[in-house]
């Protein structure tokens, strides 16, 4: 061990320890395979610089010659800028955060805190939903939408958030709400707080590791929802990120796969930023809540 690792741990007020050969092997088993599941990242952003003719002939890495042409072909690709498609997918996205953290965070503090009829068999009502696919409740979903006139509209996938319907977010609240000490609650009580009052000065504020949680999954999976916004948005207009990716892909095998690519690295944009600002929260988040 080098001097220097030496005053570092004594610098971090830990007792070095000596760095072994299993140490050495699993520090590179780890690094190769985060290479490998960086592969297909790093070979999409490189296939979006390359000529479409050279991307399947050329699986390399590095590209023999760089075009941007791409960029602009896919930017205007489906006669609309793809700008369009990114502000619907931060629209929906957005709002569908919004409405989880408002809905399912009354839902959990109810669950968790407040006593009512039929709690125990609504709880595990709850908890069974969690197991249906959505396409066990596609079809009667759908009817209901179509009969309120609100297809080719984000409210279809923005207007349930507002209900809680997310079991596995109300479910994650919960857990987190019952491991606070019920003393702050009855103190709030003393001081003249209600209910509300107690979820909204007492409950809301504590629960910022797992509303963080919350956000950023229900960010990324709303974002990334290909399924949803392909049933219910049908005008290109009102078109999702995930749905115009799909647009460039032709039947008839004239798919441009150069200008798909340079769209894709552009919608894992948003994605990186949202984990990037909030890595800290969701760590903390994750490990106060238990998710694994």
């Amino acid at each position: 061990m080098s001097a220097a690792s030496a005053q570092l741990d004594d610098d971090a007020g830990h007792p070095s320890k000596p760095l072994t050969v299993k140490h050495v092997l699993a520090h590179i088993a780890i690094i190769a395979l985060g290479l490998v599941m960086l592969y297909p990242v790093l070979w999409m952003v490189t296939s979006a610089f390359k000529p479409s003719q050279l991307i399947f002939s050329e699986p390399g890495l590095w590209p023999r010659q760089i075009t941007l042409e791409n960029w602009a072909q896919g930017w205007m690709a489906l006669g609309i800028p793809f700008s369009q498609f990114f502000l619907n997918s931060t629209l929906i996205a957005g709002l569908s955060v919004i409405g989880n953290l408002c809905s399912c965070s009354i839902a959990a503090y109810a669950f968790a805190r407040l006593e009512f009829h039929l709690k125990p068999l609504l709880f595990a009502l709850m908890l069974g939903t969690i197991m249906l696919p959505f396409q066990v409740i596609m079809v009667p979903q759908y009817i209901l939408f179509q009969g309120l006139g609100w297809t080719n509209t984000p409210l279809p996938l923005v207007v349930p958030k507002f209900l809680a319907v997310d079991s596995f977010f109300v479910f994650l609240l919960v857990q987190f709400i019952r491991g606070l000490p019920r003393e702050l609650d009855d103190a709030a009580t003393v001081d003249g707080c209600g209910p509300l009052g107690v979820f909204w000065r007492i409950i809301f504020p504590l629960l910022r590791p797992a509303l963080a949680v919350t956000a950023v999954f229900t960010f990324i999976w709303t974002w990334n929802d290909f399924l949803g916004p392909l049933i219910y948005l049908t005008a290109t207009e009102n078109y999702t990120v995930s749905i115009a990716l799909n647009a460039f892909l032709d039947s008839t095998g004239t798919s441009n796969w150069g200008a798909m690519f340079a769209m894709s690295v552009l919608s894992l944009v948003p994605l990186f930023l949202v984990f990037l600002f909030a890595q800290k929260q969701l760590v903390q988040g994750i490990s106060t809540t238990g998710l694994k």
